[in-house]
Parts: structure tokens; sequence; C-alpha cells
């Protein structure tokens, strides 16, 4: 099932499968800016990460004593989401606790996504409802990637110290060395090899936004992403596309802990609580 939003500017196309966005389509000229998967690079476009973001320690972790098994990024990329409204401009998905996700992750939730167009901007809003009768541990981040090419810049508001965390490439787990990404602090140039190491995982960024740039037109995509603790960033080297990441999450490390609840970044919801993820691409 794919929905599809628009405006008089753009249309967005969001599949059910995931809840995944599919598409940004600019109406003027037909310009994507969302890239489109390719099974031999990658598939994926924009999945959405929860219940965890990135990779447990042996893809588990212990909750109250017991051990469940999740994959690298959680579960609801994979899951079908129910389209609760749509109209116009703007549509909501929605993922609930089954029988399903309770052999992974052992809490009761609801999951909203709303996808919604204004002007020249598309913002997804990502809500989690904690339906347990006590506190909930979760992490979730959006995943979307834009078409670009080898040369393009991302280019932050201010001037950052840009550190990235590094990724053991035997078992996906954030390694204790952070380096120094290449570049002036505010501009990172994509360039063939900048992922040869996998994502750039930055944190402590006073930019609240992100724009990418090409030095050949004038088309940008402007991603606001806010607040979020962590910001990856990241594509199969040498592809024609990066992902802009705002995650409340990260990767274990290689430090095992007992409990979910003492995970870094692992979000804390109390009862009846909701937690909100929202980032917006303003594309020109």
């Amino acid at each position: 099932m794919i929905v599809k939003i628009e405006n008089e500017f753009l249309t967005a196309e969001i599949s059910g499968l995931g809840a995944e966005l599919y598409s940004i389509r600019d109406k003027t000229d037909g310009h994507e800016f969302l890239w489109q998967g390719r099974e031999e690079i990658w598939s994926g476009r924009s999945p959405i990460l929860f219940p965890i973001v990135g990779r447990l320690m042996d893809d588990s972790y212990r909750y109250n004593g017991t051990e469940y098994k999740m994959a690298k990024h959680g579960f609801a990329r994979e899951m079908p989401f129910e389209a609760v409204s749509q109209q116009g401009n703007a549509a909501v998905f929605l993922l609930k606790s089954s029988d399903e996700t309770r052999t992974q992750y052992p809490f009761e939730f609801e999951l909203y996504v709303r996808f919604e167009l204004n002007g020249r901007s598309l913002t997804a809003t990502h809500t989690v409802v904690n339906k347990n009768d006590g506190d909930m541990y979760f992490s979730i981040g959006g995943h979307p990637g834009f078409n670009c090419e080898l040369g393009y810049s991302l280019v932050f508001d201010e001037t950052e110290t840009l550190l990235t965390e590094t990724i053991g490439a035997d078992d996906a787990l954030r390694l204790p060395d952070r380096t120094p990404v290449p570049g002036d602090g505010r501009e990172i140039v994509i360039t063939g090899d900048i992922f040869n190491d996998d994502a750039l995982i930055l944190s402590g960024l006073t930019s609240k936004a992100v724009t990418l740039k090409s030095r050949n037109h004038d088309r940008t995509v402007r991603f606001t992403f806010g607040d979020v603790p962590f910001l990856g960033i990241w594509a199969k080297p040498g592809a024609p596309y990066v992902c802009i990441e705002p995650w409340f999450g990260v990767n274990d490390n290689r430090d095992r802990k007992d409990d979910i609840s003492e995970k870094e970044g692992i979000q804390r919801l109390v009862k009846g609580g909701q937690f909100e993820l929202v980032y917006t691409a303003e594309v020109k």
C-alpha cells in the first residue's frame, strides 16, 4: 500500500510497510529528492528505526532478567502500519504492540508517524506512546536518504567540533575512539571514501539543521533535526545518496549492560507518556 499526499509544490509517497517515506518530488519539474532504493546498493529509502537504533551486542539485550533478541535497527521498518488518516497534504500511520512484537520487545506501545507537506517542506513527526503500567525503554531514529553525487556538501548552521565515533567492522559496535571529520567544522564534503568505516556518528551538536548542497546547481535540502543527542550520516561508499539520521539512541559499545534501562542513549518514558521525534526536510 502506497499513500500519496501533495500540495501546490510537492508530492510525497509513503509505504504502509514500515511507514517508510518513498518519495519527495517537485511538481514543477518532476525532480525526485529522495533516494529510490537499489537492491545492488541499498534497497532502503527512509526506514524508521524503533525500538532500537543501530546494533545490539550479540543482537540481544536483557530486561528484568530475561534475554530478548532483536536485529539491527529494530522491527518497525519491517512491519505493516495502519493508515489511520489521509487528507490532502497529510497522512498518519500507526503501529501497535502485538504478540509478534512482544517476542522481541516486552512493552506495550503505540507508534504514530505523521507526514505533512507545508510549502516546500515535509515534516515527519514520530510519536511514541507508553501503554504499560510502568516505565518503557526505547530508542527511535529517522534514516532518510537523499539523492546526491560525490562532491556535494553538508553544511551545518554553526561551526562544530566534528568528531565521529567509529564502528567495528566485525560486529558493528561502537569503538572508544573518536576521530576528526575532515573539513572546517561547518562543511562535510561527501567523498568516495568518507564512509569507508561506516556511518559518521556525531553528538553534542550546536546546530539544529544541516543543508545538502551542490556546487553544480541551486537545488538544496535543508534538514532540521532539532535537539537530537546523536546525528548519523551514512551512505554506501561512493553511492549517489546520503542519509541524514536523527537518533534518540545509538549502537551498543563493547561494554555489556545487564539491563536495557542502562543502555547508552536509551529513552525512558513514564506510564501514559508520549515522546516525539520530529524532522523537517525543506527542498528548494
